[in-house]
């Protein structure tokens, strides 16, 4: 029975790990959980699941969080006690599932600690992603995606020589925008934003998939992620989400990995690699699918693909700032500050102000993830 701590388990990916792991009994145990303010939910996850230990960010619910808990669990606060949760010798398999830059110290305390990562969060790689995988080369730890997409190229390139990929291709559905004429943008109103037409996820992760945003990171994270160039990897528009990732080799060759959009799937490959064991989960039915459709994208009306290969190619802290700053001008989008068009401007805005650190410490990178969101702050 393998082990699993989740960071995050409160969001979107982490509820949807706990419904594989309760689908699953006798395969897998949790020992630990942890979440950021929802101390509700994450009571109610302890309560049914029994870990050893759990911890919440926000100190101001770990009164709350230990009167409503009933079982037996040690109960950590502040970003140590995520931490500790990410470190705890009793977990195998630690699930990175918190959002943002937040999760960077807690994926770091992972490594070190030499787990199997299965990561869900992309801002961290896009960050720190040179010092990331370094770290894991050096300790040993391993990482396995579990966003729909890197998942995909991970089982497409399992045992291949990365020097033979000659095209990754990542899939997208072109988000809840694609078919929205680009002068209507400034109109948009945030449910129409919001309505993302296959997923359903997280605030932050939607407001990006509708600037494309989202798909830009993912290009610099898959970059980090397979050791390959961001001029070797293609974004293509797939609107039914049943291929979510193509790796085309130098002999002509495409591999390609479809399966239901249900993120469960990479979840569950995740947790038992390298075995493929039996699930639960909804299988494809080849005769319900009437027809596999691709586009390139406009980068006219998306130029936020066309800044993630720009900052991807100039390296250093760039990366950093511009997840950072996309990070609060989200968050500014969401609480009614700045409109729809306003979140990339801002972003690029702010990239313009950054004085480049070409081989940032990790320490660096903390202090211009800072610097960022407060910069966003001033600019908006």
């Amino acid at each position: 029975m393998k082990k699993i701590a989740i960071l995050g388990s409160t969001g979107s990916v982490g509820r949807n790990a706990l419904r594989v792991i309760g689908a699953h009994k006798g395969k897998f145990k949790v020992v630990g959980l942890t979440a950021n303010t929802n101390a509700n939910l994450l009571s109610s996850q302890i309560n049914v699941f029994k870990p050893l230990q759990a911890a919440i960010e926000d100190t101001a619910q770990y009164a709350k969080l230990k009167g409503m808990t009933k079982e037996r669990c040690k109960i950590f606060s502040r970003v140590e006690g995520i931490s500790q949760i990410a470190s705890m010798k009793e977990a195998d398999i630690i699930i990175v599932a918190i959002s943002g830059s937040s999760a960077l110290i807690p994926l770091i305390a992972a490594i070190k600690s030499k787990k199997i990562i299965a990561l869900a969060n992309k801002e961290c790689i896009v960050s720190a992603g040179d010092i990331i995988m370094k770290m894991a080369d050096k300790s040993g730890a391993e990482i396995i995606p579990i966003d729909s997409e890197h998942n995909s190229i991970f089982q497409c390139v399992a045992g291949e020589d990365r020097k033979s990929i000659k095209k990754i291709f990542l899939m997208g559905t072109g988000g809840p925008l694609k078919n929205v004429p680009h002068k209507q943008f400034r109109t948009l109103k945030p449910r129409q934003v919001l309505a993302h037409p296959v997923w359903k996820m997280g605030k932050k992760i939607t407001v990006d998939s509708a600037t494309m945003m989202n798909k830009g990171l993912e290009i610099i994270e898959a970059s980090h992620l397979f050791r390959i160039p961001v001029s070797k990897i293609d974004v293509l528009f797939h609107p039914e989400a049943i291929i979510h990732s193509m790796v085309e080799f130098n002999d002509g060759n495409v591999m390609a990995n479809l399966f239901y959009p249900d993120m469960k799937m990479p979840i569950f490959y995740a947790l038992n690699y390298p075995k493929r064991q039996i699930s639960r989960i909804n299988k494809l039915d080849f005769s319900k699918i009437k027809k596999f459709s691709f586009e390139t994208p406009d980068y006219n009306k998306f130029p936020s693909l066309r800044l993630c290969y720009k900052m991807a190619e100039a390296g250093g802290t760039y990366p950093a700032v511009l997840s950072s700053a996309n990070e609060e001008a989200v968050s500014l989008y969401l609480e009614g500050k700045i409109g729809f068009v306003d979140i990339v401007k801002l972003v690029s805005k702010v990239l313009f102000r950054h004085k480049i650190k070409n081989r940032p410490s990790l320490q660096d990178i903390i202090e211009v993830d800072r610097w960022a969101k407060e910069e966003t702050k001033i600019l908006c």
